[in-house]
């Protein structure tokens, strides 16, 4: 993989749908998510215009999941409704253990002295909820959770450094497609509801009869409001250290010794809404409280005085 300095147009219809020569969400789009893969070992390379990182996963694996995250009967693993015209899938990832290495490119523009960055995983998994639409496929909404046992992460000063500065040359193109995403999200509009076929019930359960209500209740309760990106680790510790003087000539002659900082994170959380706007509600977040509406009342409040400023210019 590499990174684009410009971001490309989205993808458009589903492949899988176009090759089997359909226009919307049907029969081969089940399928192809019924599958359940495994894979011993895989390795993605990155490479930017500041660093090249590569990350090898071993054992892993991918199979749809009911809305609970647990593995059933493949009908149960989508959520169709007609009337909205749009459809929920879930699906999870696992592996065994999962490597992580990043170091600068030799381009001049970076210092001399690197050292490259390194993280070792045990097991994890993600949780990936998507919600297309049925009439070409496209993905309206998406929830992704990376989920992480305990974590022990060991860090230099100068990787922290380096870090940062992988961090910094990465934020002017995800800035980019940030803005890309923003500008080509779907505005709420009312969907015609596809005609009915024989197709629709495989998103039903053994025995039960087609009920709008209730599928749409039920819709409404696993639904993604808006696209968001989360990140739970149970426990974090993490090792800071100084290898600045051991690095310079005769600093250990001296006696000058780095020191080291220990951190330790339990239930450690981090939750991405990149399309939210300031000042809508908060309720359908993920780690929503009742402490929050103090939080909305205030952004709205910055909002509206923000807008009577544009407005008096």
């Amino acid at each position: 993989m590499r990174t684009c300095e410009e971001p490309r147009p989205p993808n458009g219809q589903s492949p899988i749908a176009l090759a089997a020569g359909q226009s919307e969400y049907g029969f081969a789009e089940k399928v192809v998510e019924g599958m359940f893969i495994v894979v011993n070992s895989i390795t993605i390379k990155i490479h930017s215009k500041a660093f090249h990182a590569s990350f090898e996963l071993w054992q892993l694996q991918g199979y749809s999941v009911n809305p609970n995250w647990q593995q059933s009967d493949l009908r149960l693993t989508r959520i169709t409704d007609p009337q909205r015209g749009e459809v929920l899938t879930f699906k999870e990832l696992t592996w065994q253990t999962l490597r992580i290495e990043a170091d600068a490119t030799d381009n001049g523009d970076q210092d001399p002295v690197t050292t490259p960055l390194r993280l070792i995983t045990n097991q994890g998994r993600i949780q990936i909820s998507l919600k297309r639409r049925t009439k070409d496929c496209n993905v309206v909404a998406s929830k992704l959770m990376f989920l992480l046992d305990d974590l022990l992460w060991v860090l230099t000063d100068s990787q922290l450094k380096a870090m940062m500065k992988y961090a910094e040359s990465l934020s002017e193109a995800m800035e980019k497609s940030a803005q890309q995403r923003k500008s080509l999200a779907p505005e709420s509009v009312q969907i015609t509801p596809p005609p009915p076929s024989t197709q629709q019930s495989w998103s039903q359960p053994f025995g039960a009869s087609p009920n709008a209500s209730s599928i749409g209740q039920y819709f409404d309760k696993h639904d993604m409001k808006e696209s968001s990106y989360h990140l739970l680790i149970s426990r974090l510790d993490l090792h800071i250290c100084d290898d600045s003087h051991a690095r310079e000539s005769g600093a250990l002659k001296h006696g000058m010794l780095g020191g080291a900082i220990q951190l330790t994170f339990r239930r450690m959380a981090f939750d991405y809404y990149p399309f939210h706007k300031a000042g809508d509600a908060c309720k359908h977040w993920v780690r929503y409280s009742e402490a929050m509406e103090t939080r909305g009342q205030w952004a709205k409040k910055l909002v509206s005085e923000f807008q009577s400023k544009i407005e008096k210019l």
